[in-house]
């Protein structure tokens, strides 16, 4: 492995929470996404906030009053950066998000192929906008690629909606 490949490969997350006072009670399948994203997010990922920190990172992620916190340390608990981010945003995408998903495990029950990947491509829709959304107001602050970003707009709609 090169040098460069090496120095890259510690721009990235190695542990992320959720922050339990923020999480409500959620569905099976809400538990399911969060468990997958965060577990996908910790196996493949590109993270790297802005100014001279050496990675790799944690990240704590919770909700306080009506902001998003990200809490971002070292690999030895060093804490580096805290960015508060407003939720109203994310409340159009996210509510849509879950009524989208709502309708479709409901289809997967009972629908055609057709009808569920027609709601699987709105589904994938709305997870694509509100993860440019979140790249969007992180800018400037954490560098991430896209599917970083997926991932963790998926665990903003857990914080979010708190059961």
């Amino acid at each position: 492995m090169s040098a460069m490949a090496d120095e890259k490969s510690k721009d990235r997350l190695i542990e992320v929470t959720l922050d339990d006072k923020s999480i409500g009670r959620s569905t099976p399948d809400v538990e399911h996404e969060r468990a997958v994203a965060i577990f996908d997010l910790v196996e493949e990922n590109s993270f790297q906030p802005t100014g001279e920190h050496k990675g790799p990172f944690r990240l704590k992620l919770s909700v306080v009053e009506t902001r998003l916190v990200f809490d971002i340390s070292s690999e030895d608990g060093k804490q580096i950066a805290v960015h508060i981010l407003s939720l109203t945003p994310f409340r159009r995408i996210v509510k849509d998000y879950y009524l989208i998903c709502e309708s479709y495990y409901e289809a997967i029950k009972s629908s055609s192929p057709g009808q569920i990947e027609a709601i699987d491509m709105g589904r994938r829709g709305l997870h694509n906008e509100g993860s440019q959304t979140l790249q969007d107001r992180l800018n400037g602050k954490v560098e991430m690629d896209l599917d970083t970003a997926r991932r963790l707009f998926t665990l903003v709609c857990v914080l979010h909606w708190r059961g």
